[in-house]
């Protein structure tokens, strides 16, 4: 535990040098952010939307409640982010319980999306083509209830705001890992094309209502998660040199290079608008390789799961559950110490694993185009 710290000091001594520079030399403030994405950045979406119970141990680290609808045990990439740029954490569009104040803000993020319309197998029915529906009902509305009482100012974006509001997009990582259980890696390649179709289809019909700052994740070595090593890695030959499938970090390698061409294409396209294309993939295997470095014990076993090591993942049962398997009662419990564990159920990472990847991001490193004075974005270091 005491190397532990001593890398996590070091770690958060040299970002806030590289944070701090950083941040006398920008002067952009973005007034609202709007998220698109699927569980990886879903704040309440699919609870409240499906009606879902996601309970303890999720949240409980930083919340202290899993009333928040969050896939772990704390914050997830998109809290840093915006707490980076002195926002609040975003309200689920499909949450209406407290009063939630949408003025800084909206996530239409839900857990299960895919970039590809829903099918009637699909575990969410909110797919991106619907958060973007949704995000242009929101948009009509807010402005039109402002119009009309002016106490709704509080709560809803200025009609500028939409114009000057950064656009957030973590999603298609369901369309790549899920594909996996009716497809061929042969078949999955041939669809991408189709897939990121569809969201360049979506970031458009944002762009023509206005909005200019983009700022898209590629997705990470799905061949890492624990849920894909325990369903696809049995044979240790189908397995990478970190423990990870191949073929599933191969097709989100090829989907990442066609995003990161897309994403340029749409820049040269629309010279107003600022693409940001965040490198993902490259810091959450950089973070598993070398695990240990960055305080870390285990880079691939859930921290929330059942079934103990190698993996502790048994995916008849989720993080929290208690079921009746096989004539037992079990329960998939939480580890003693998250912050040890990059994985937190089997897909979804820990606080502590989100918190790095975030510092990671704001490093500007893995951006194209990189952090500069030109780049709207206030860095931070507030974690």
């Amino acid at each position: 535990m005491a190397t532990k710290t001593i890398n996590i000091l070091i770690s958060t001594l040299a970002l806030f040098s590289i944070f701090l520079s950083l941040a006398n030399s920008t002067d952009f403030h973005y007034p609202s952010v709007f998220n698109f994405g699927d569980s990886i950045s879903d704040t309440g979406g699919h609870a409240a939307g499906l009606g879902f119970f996601l309970g303890p141990p999720n949240g409980e680290k930083y919340f202290k409640t899993s009333s928040t609808g969050r896939f772990s045990d704390g914050r997830l990439i998109v809290d840093f982010l915006v707490d980076a740029m002195d926002l609040p954490f975003l309200n689920a569009y499909l949450d209406s319980v407290g009063v939630p104040t949408f003025r800084k803000g909206c996530n239409f993020a839900t857990a299960g999306s895919t970039i590809l319309p829903a099918t009637a197998t699909s575990i969410s029915p909110f797919s991106f083509g619907i958060q973007v529906a949704q995000f242009l009902r929101f948009k009509a509305r807010a402005l039109e209830l402002r119009a009309k009482n002016k106490k709704l100012d509080k709560y809803l974006p200025k009609e500028e705001y939409f114009g000057q509001a950064l656009y957030m997009f973590d999603i298609g990582q369901n369309d790549i890992a899920g594909a996996f259980y009716s497809k061929s890696l042969d078949e999955i390649l041939a669809s991408i094309p189709t897939i990121l179709v569809e969201f360049e289809n979506g970031i458009k019909k944002l762009y023509d209502q206005g909005a200019r700052n983009f700022w898209i994740h590629n997705t990470g070595p799905l061949g890492c998660l624990t849920q894909n090593v325990a369903k696809f890695g049995t044979d240790p030959s189908k397995l990478d040199e970190l423990g990870c499938v191949g073929s599933h970090n191969q097709a989100a390698k090829i989907f990442n290079v066609q995003l990161h061409a897309l994403c340029k294409n749409f820049r040269a396209q629309y010279s107003d608008a600022n693409v940001t294309y965040i490198d993902i993939f490259t810091i959450k295997s950089n973070l598993i390789a070398d695990y240990s470095r960055y305080g870390f014990e285990q880079p691939i076993m859930a921290c929330c799961g059942y079934g103990g090591p190698p993996l502790n993942y048994n995916n008849r049962i989720r993080c929290g559950q208690t079921k009746n398997l096989n004539g037992t009662w079990v329960t998939a419990k939480g580890c003693p110490d998250s912050t040890e564990y990059v994985s937190w159920d089997g897909i979804h990472y820990t606080e502590a694993a989100n918190q790095f990847v975030s510092s990671q991001i704001l490093t500007g490193k893995y951006a194209d185009p990189p952090f500069s004075d030109e780049m709207p974005f206030l860095l931070k270091l507030k974690f």
